[in-house]
């Protein structure tokens, strides 16, 4: 066969100048479409205000239309010592409130291999990132058993570390070794790529309101470069101390009444929050190949600096409209088809009349429908360095729900805002997504230093879009939520084996109780098979371990009852996988009487790997004996004939074939095999000493010889070591031999 290079040379110049113009478009065209490649996202974790610590909580607060506001909790500081309604009262705040979460000083280091010295010294927020980075994985259904040493990217938001004002108040003699790494914000995204083993690019960004959404930006070109394969993107924002608070108030940026009425003729300020979101993305090709669950995707993203405007943090209206339009040619997106825009919207009377005419500048067209505004710091208010991210969860939230949750404490447009002219509404009450055919939506956020960010999101392709399933997190980060089945469901009701395991037993119990009423829940829409094929393939294995088999979730779910209140059954396992590496996988194949009438009868079937391994085994059994295999599995009571010594033989031998062929189509392999009489012939040609026309060969020759001499003599097993077997058939040495020591306890 000649080679292209020896064609091309038999080509005229014309030709051949034609062909490397094709050649060289060929490769701009591929390049093109990994700079512009949508990126997928395929699992969020967060923990937010208001008891939002999954997507679907998040989902329910939003759409509640829930104001997650309260006063400040004592536990962070003292508010009648710092409160002052005078914003020139010194070293006082003029704001009593804030969104929260609680629970910030609790941790589990040992989950993370963290000593509980070390995490003394570790910021709240470093652990925070953890545990919703692990749940986020957890939700994309990565398991970290495959992802160690991988390239995958970590892009973090920080801005804030006020423990590290904290263990300074302590005095110098708090300082340990562990208080550099504990605090310094590099470490927010270099102990995410640590613990869990990512060998992609890695980096905590401070680009101060807007660094979530920047690093989000960042994931995007890594993943489009090649730099990275799948990249966690989110940022983090705790408030421990009243300094920042105390600053804004003395800025004059922060609500009194704690409520941001973004949009509203009432907007004085914003209210400051916390919380800790994280999505995890890949390119659209390699999602789609791994069949993960694809909840949105991120068409195209921009971002750049205010420039000089009238102030330093003074926002520019003509820079958020270049960073918008920027956004949406990357993305290849005309303005009229956002429907939606997550707006930054801190609630402030200069920025967002700036915000809105921006938009409509940058977004104004023949608009098919209204536009329809929002912003998620009327619910949680302004989570800083994490705001971006709470805005972009939401957005694929809305997106996923094909649905536009309220925007809270609207009453009165704000006078400087034209929203007739721009054509857009604030939507008060949850409304359908405006307009019809793919939905896409901007999201926009903006840094007190003026770096800006804006993203174009577009919902899930229509194969990947399944409804979101409820899930809750357990002590150990483990979720119940269901990833995408690559598997086909299945609807014979077949039983399904649910593998569950956690770092503890505590845990475990746990997990098994989150699970028990996950399956427990009226009008869930998941088989047997979409939760088992999650809990085995889709997350990562602990050492404490739980399975179970059921055919339907009702049946799941009563095991798991059993398990939790100590009931002993036979479909109930639990164990602990010893330390060190991975036990191997043993295959043992028996001999003569591990038969029964119809077995393999329903794997024929349903199962295409053992059904062709059989047919392999009957083609060559029928050559060499003259009879079908495949008739002889499939024969009723009445007809078979596997009691007979000349048919079980092969029957067994191919069966038992068939299984590992099953087992090795599922990813299980032995490590090592055992085989007993006929079993030695199968195992033997699993672990490849004999090919399957040898191994048919020795079994039917086999057959064959027992056919000649059966009636001639019979075996018996006894339950007695070889021995006692001896001294008991002594007397009868000139009949009766021991054939076989199976065991210590069983003798043929």
């Amino acid at each position: 066969m000649s080679n292209p290079s020896d064609r091309a040379a038999q080509l005229s110049p014309v030709k051949r100048a034609l062909l490397a113009v094709e050649q060289m478009q060929s490769k701009l065209d591929a390049v093109e479409r990994a700079r512009t490649e949508p990126i997928a996202v395929i699992g969020i974790g967060c923990r937010l205000p208001g008891g939002a610590d999954s997507p679907e909580a998040f989902w329910r607060l939003l759409r509640g239309g829930v104001d997650a506001v309260t006063e400040v909790p004592a536990d962070r500081w003292d508010v009648e010592d710092y409160f002052d309604p005078d914003p020139a009262a010194p070293g006082k705040m003029y704001t009593r409130w804030g969104a929260f979460l609680d629970g910030v000083d609790t941790f589990d280091p040992a989950f993370f291999g963290i000593s509980p010295r070390e995490a003394t010294s570790l910021d709240p927020q470093q652990r925070l990132l953890l545990e919703v980075a692990w749940e986020g994985l957890e939700h994309a259904g990565q398991s970290l058993d495959d992802l160690a040493g991988s390239k995958t990217g970590v892009f973090v938001g920080m801005m804030n570390n006020e423990y590290f004002q904290h263990l300074k108040l302590q005095g110098l003699d708090a300082i340990d070794a562990y208080y550099g790494t504990g605090n310094v914000m590099s470490s927010g995204a270099g102990r995410l790529s640590y613990v869990l083993g990512f060998q992609g690019p890695s980096m905590t960004v401070d680009t101060a309101c807007s660094a979530s959404l920047v690093a989000t930006h960042l994931a995007c070109q890594s993943l489009r470069g090649g730099e990275c394969d799948m990249a966690l993107a989110g940022g983090v924002n705790l408030i421990l101390l009243p300094d920042v608070s105390i600053y804004m108030s003395k800025a004059r940026t922060m609500a009194a009444d704690g409520r941001c009425k973004t949009f509203d003729a009432r907007a004085d300020g914003y209210v400051r929050g916390e919380g800790c979101g994280v999505v995890v993305l890949k390119r659209l090709s390699d999602a789609a190949a791994a069949g993960d669950p694809i909840l949105a995707l991120i068409r195209g993203s921009a971002v750049m600096h205010d420039g000089r405007s009238s102030g330093f943090t003074v926002p520019s209206g003509g820079a958020q409209q270049a960073v918008i339009r920027a956004a949406l040619a990357q993305a290849g997106v005309e303005p009229a088809a956002i429907g939606y825009v997550e707006a930054h919207g801190t609630g402030t009377p200069l920025g967002d009349p700036v915000e809105m005419r921006a938009l409509g500048a940058a977004l104004a067209c023949a608009r098919p429908h209204e536009l329809l505004v929002g912003s998620v710091k009327t619910n949680i208010g302004h989570l800083e360095a994490a705001a971006g991210v709470a805005g972009l969860i939401k957005t694929v939230l809305a997106l996923q729900h094909g649905e536009v949750p309220p925007h809270l404490h609207f009453r009165e447009i704000n006078p400087q805002i034209p929203l007739g002219e721009i054509g857009a509404r604030i939507p008060t009450e949850p409304l359908p997504w405006p307009g019809g055919g793919r939905r896409f939506a901007g999201l926009s956020s903006f840094g007190l230093t003026g770096t800006i960010a804006h993203v174009v999101l577009e919902e899930a392709p229509a194969a990947a879009s399944a409804a979101p399933a409820d899930s809750e997190r357990d002590a150990t980060a483990e979720s119940v939520t269901t990833a995408a089945a690559v598997e086909p469901r299945d609807a014979n009701g077949r039983p399904q084996l649910l593998t569950l395991s956690a770092r503890d037993p505590e845990a475990l119990r746990e997990l098994a109780r989150r699970y028990h009423e996950h399956l427990s829940r009226p009008g869930a829409d998941e088989t047997p098979a979409d939760v088992c094929y999650t809990a085995s393939a889709r997350r990562t294995h602990h050492e404490h371990r739980l399975a179970l088999t059921g055919s339907t979730c009702a049946e799941l779910a009563e095991r798991l009852a059993a398990y939790e209140s100590g009931e002993t059954q036979p479909s109930v396992a639990a164990g602990r996988k010893p330390a060190g590496q991975p036990p191997g996988v043993v295959f043992v194949f028996p001999g003569q009487g591990s038969q029964w009438a119809g077995m393999g009868r329903r794997l024929l079937p349903d199962e295409p790997a053992f059904r062709a391994s059989v047919e392999r085994s009957d083609a060559l059994i029928r050559e060499h004996l003259g009879w079908s295999l495949l008739d002889e599995l499939e024969a009723d009571g009445a007809r078979s004939r596997l009691a007979e010594i000349d048919v079980v033989q092969p029957a067994i031998f191919a069966v038992q074939v068939a299984l590992a062929a099953l087992w090795a189509s599922r990813g299980v392999r032995p490590d090592a095999v055992v085989g007993h009489s006929m079993g030695e012939i199968a195992a033997a040609h699993i672990a490849g000493a004999l090919s399957l026309e040898d191994a048919a060969r020795v079994i039917a020759g086999r057959s064959r010889l027992l056919r000649g001499i059966r009636g001639r003599g019979a075996m018996a097993v006894v339950d007695l070591g070889v021995d006692a077997a001896r001294t008991a058939i002594a007397e009868f040495d000139d009949r009766l031999s021991i054939a076989v020591s199976n065991s210590p306890t069983s003798t043929v």
